[in-house]
């Protein structure tokens, strides 16, 4: 088995992770139940590129049960988890990724993903399907189809249709309404705190958290630092989100005025620079800042370093830079993604949700092959209702149905008394 991990000897801590998210993740454990059954992806060859940690690691499992060969490396140089990475090697996937890697590291492991030529891709992020139409065309007519994960990734997924240079069909599960309203919001709004948390130590009651950006992901970190007792401030630029937080009882005000009351910032727009030099001049002495976005361009690290008469290491996750005036602003995980990279990312119970949609979208892509255009899709509404409805029986919930009058009475225009 071809891998490349940064210690093979640390597996055992990673089968230990794995089983532990494996327990948690019952809706994606019965689709591997099927898949062990009906081998619905025997001789494909899949290519992925994901946060490399323990839900990723059931996930890939759950594609190689459905007879798939399953070569998979990290969508962030920074979120690897290498004991994990060991495990899954032990388990016959291909591996190519660790801690800490180099840009070109990074690039390299995702080149040798894609030398084991996949017809499926599960992306997040969208780095390995660019480096595809960029790097790699001799792949293109082979690739049946894509999935791809993260907001961020579809918004260059839907760039590239535009431009009319998609190769191939992609599944948008970030679109899923089983991912981004509840792995957005509920995941990326308890594990954005939880890094917080791991890497500061801080309390956060009775702080000013700001948020920039109010997607669904910016929700989710409202709605979670209000409830820890956080007085919160929400930046947005759309009209129609910034009323949201107003009416959802939240203060949004530019960031330019935000950046000078704000004790702990939050990124979540997957835009750039949306922290920039003049607002770290305003700043208070100690402020906090973090990002949730999938990339770490969205507070400007470079303008940070180039005011900072010092920079240093002042926690495992934590940097300092000092300012000319004397005022210190506190970098986390260096401005990459807070969740994973200064704690393990969202809970099992969400990720469940969402890699069953992977899954399943893989599935669909198979099954579908040569019936789809060279477009970004959104996530089948069937497999949606299916997802969430595996996930109410896993948590022994139980729902009501229509009744025939009911279901008759919703498909006629004919209302009578």
């Amino acid at each position: 088995m071809d891998y490349l991990v940064k210690d093979i000897s640390l597996a055992p801590s990673g089968h230990l992770k794995i089983d532990w998210a494996d327990r948690h993740c019952p809706v994606l454990r019965k689709i591997r139940e099927r898949f062990e059954r009906e081998k619905p992806l025997e001789g494909l060859t899949i290519g992925m590129s994901l946060h490399l940690e323990m839900k990723s690691a059931v996930l890939a499992l759950t594609l190689k049960a459905g007879g798939a060969e399953v070569a998979i490396t990290g969508s962030n140089p920074l979120t690897t988890k290498d004991d994990v990475a060991a495990a899954l090697a032990e388990r016959e996937v291909h591996v190519y990724a660790w801690y800490g890697e180099t840009l070109e590291e990074y690039y390299a492991n995702i080149n040798r993903v894609l030398d084991h030529k996949p017809q499926l891709i599960v992306d997040d992020g969208a780095d390995m399907i660019v480096e595809v139409h960029t790097k790699r065309k001799e792949l293109l007519g082979q690739i049946i189809g894509g999935c791809e994960e993260t907001t961020s990734g579809v918004i260059r997924l839907k760039a590239m249709e535009r431009d009319r240079v998609l190769g191939f069909p992609v599944i948008a599960v970030n679109d899923a309404y089983t991912k981004y309203l509840f792995d957005n919001r509920y995941g990326t709004g308890q594990s954005s705190l939880d890094g917080v948390l791991r890497a500061t130590n801080m309390l956060i009651a009775g702080r000013t958290v700001v948020v920039c950006g109010y997607g669904w992901v910016g929700k989710g970190i409202a709605l979670r630092a209000r409830g820890m007792g956080a007085k919160v401030v929400v930046t947005e630029v759309d009209p129609i989100k910034a009323l949201e937080a107003v009416m959802d009882g939240y203060s949004v005000m530019p960031m330019s005025e935000a950046a000078k009351i704000g004790e702990i910032f939050i990124t979540a727009t997957g835009n750039k620079n949306v922290i920039r030099e003049e607002h770290f001049r305003v700043m208070r002495d100690g402020a906090i800042l973090c990002n949730a976005g999938h990339f770490d361009v969205e507070i400007d690290v470079k303008a940070l370093r180039a005011m900072a008469e010092s920079v240093r290491r002042v926690r495992d996750c934590i940097d300092e830079y000092r300012l000319s005036d004397g005022r210190r602003l506190y970098l986390l995980g260096e401005g990459r993604l807070v969740n994973l990279v200064c704690a393990e990312g969202h809970p099992a119970e969400i990720m469940d949700i969402s890699f069953s949609d992977q899954a399943l979208a893989v599935e669909y892509l198979k099954k579908n092959e040569g019936k789809l255009e060279n477009k970004v899709y959104r996530f089948p509404v069937e497999l949606d209702v299916e997802v969430a409805r595996l996930k109410l029986e896993a948590m022994g919930v139980e729902i009501d149905t229509l009744t025939e009058e009911q279901r008759e009475y919703l498909e006629s225009w004919r209302h009578g008394t």
